[in-house]
């Protein structure tokens, strides 16, 4: 048996045990306010990022949204947003919300944890798989996962505000059963709401300790490497927990990043079609903010 087998292992009969045990839920709401994190310094090199990489004028007309976050320190977040609370269409990105419903329904002891539940989530997540993805929804209950999402533990969409996470469809053939209020999306996403999911699974306030640990499990060791992924490939070190969406000109990728002692997260929102090679382009240049750059070797002849 692998070792990482083993792990799995370890990790579903431990959650079995503790959704036996009835485990409190997670203390989201104790998590300082992340959008008056906002930090002038980061935002502006942020901003500077972008005006490098050519991209201002795709921020201007809404065509790219943004988040950065540093959560090194989960008390005092730093937060930076363009066009963060704009609604938009994210392909499969929102299937990390649908991650996140399974895992409330397991903490509430109606969703077994078991090698076909984590098979089916991991599937959905790192290989982007639509048959998953509907059928860990059905499982979930498709009004039940807005209820989730809506809920004031999470508030992770605003029907009377900006929006959010959004899934009002399964992945595939399916019609919709609820667009999103705000935009008729049927998987809908702001680069803001995405980042808070992150944020809190990263100050391990999202759910259970056992459930944070297996949904960082879920989203680590991605199976498909482009977006952030192929842009950090030259960034030494990097742990990264990650959702991606691609469906025609609509890109989108997430990521929680660890890497030398820092934490940060990162959304990328584009409707472009070269929006997936923006995502790749501003990876290393936003994650560079956050955590101090490899020495440059021309610099040292």
């Amino acid at each position: 048996m692998s070792t990482s087998l083993k792990a799995r292992l370890r990790i579903i009969v431990s959650l079995a045990l503790g959704a036996a045990c009835g485990v409190a839920q997670g203390q989201s709401n104790a998590l300082p306010d992340l959008r008056a994190a906002r930090d002038a310094q980061l935002q502006g090199r942020v901003e500077r990022v972008v005006s490098e990489a050519g991209l201002e004028h795709e921020v201007e007309t809404g065509r790219l949204a943004l988040a950065l976050v540093d959560v090194t320190e989960p008390s005092q977040p730093r937060l930076a947003m363009l066009n963060g609370d704009r609604m938009m269409y994210a392909a499969s990105l929102p299937k990390v919300a649908i991650l996140l419903g399974a895992l409330v329904e397991a903490e509430a002891g109606r969703l077994p944890i078991n090698d076909q539940t984590v098979g089916a989530m991991t599937n959905m997540i790192r290989h982007s798989s639509n048959e998953d993805a509907t059928r860990v929804l059905k499982w979930v209950g498709e009004e039940r996962l807005l209820e989730i999402l809506q809920s004031p533990r999470f508030r992770l969409y605003d029907a009377s505000g900006f929006g959010g996470l959004w899934v009002g469809k399964g992945y595939g053939k399916e019609t919709s059963f609820r667009r999103d209020p705000v935009r008729n999306l049927s998987h809908g996403a702001t680069a803001f709401q995405v980042a808070r999911l992150y944020f809190m699974l990263a100050s391990e306030s999202l759910l259970t300790p056992r459930l944070n640990q297996l949904m960082k499990e879920t989203l680590s060791k991605p199976g498909i490497h482009h977006k952030f992924v192929k842009g950090l490939l030259a960034r030494p070190g990097v742990e990264i927990y990650r959702k991606s969406g691609t469906w025609r000109d609509f890109h989108a990728d997430s990521a929680l990043v660890e890497c030398e002692g820092k934490k940060y997260v990162m959304v990328g929102i584009a409707e472009h079609p070269s929006g997936g090679d923006w995502l790749t382009k501003l990876a290393a240049p936003l994650h560079d903010l956050i955590v101090t750059p490899p020495p440059d070797p021309l610099a040292r002849r």
